[in-house]
């Protein structure tokens, strides 16, 4: 998995980040804090599940579905792109 050892840092700092915002999410039930405040905290998680995972499977898809030691092919560059396209939109 060359990606990951290559984005460890990224990777790592963004486990990281998310961490924190699910002790916030802790914290916030532990208080009793207004519940609007709380569900907001948990999309803000979500979202950066979200980014996490399609950095990870971005990666995946370039370096261990298509081989990058070969050019892809036109219609393999069109199909690449277009998968992206839909994983990007779908993991906002």
């Amino acid at each position: 998995m060359a990606h990951l050892e290559r984005d460890k840092k990224k990777l790592l700092n963004r486990v990281r980040r998310i961490r924190g915002q699910i002790d916030g999410i802790e914290r916030a039930l532990e208080e009793h804090r207004d519940c609007t405040a709380t569900l907001q905290m948990i999309a803000a998680c979500r979202g950066a599940m979200n980014g996490l995972m399609k950095q990870v499977l971005e990666g995946h898809l370039l370096e261990h579905v298509l081989d990058p030691k070969r050019k892809p092919t036109a219609e393999q560059s069109r199909a690449t792109e277009e998968l992206l396209n839909v994983m990007r939109t779908y993991l906002k």
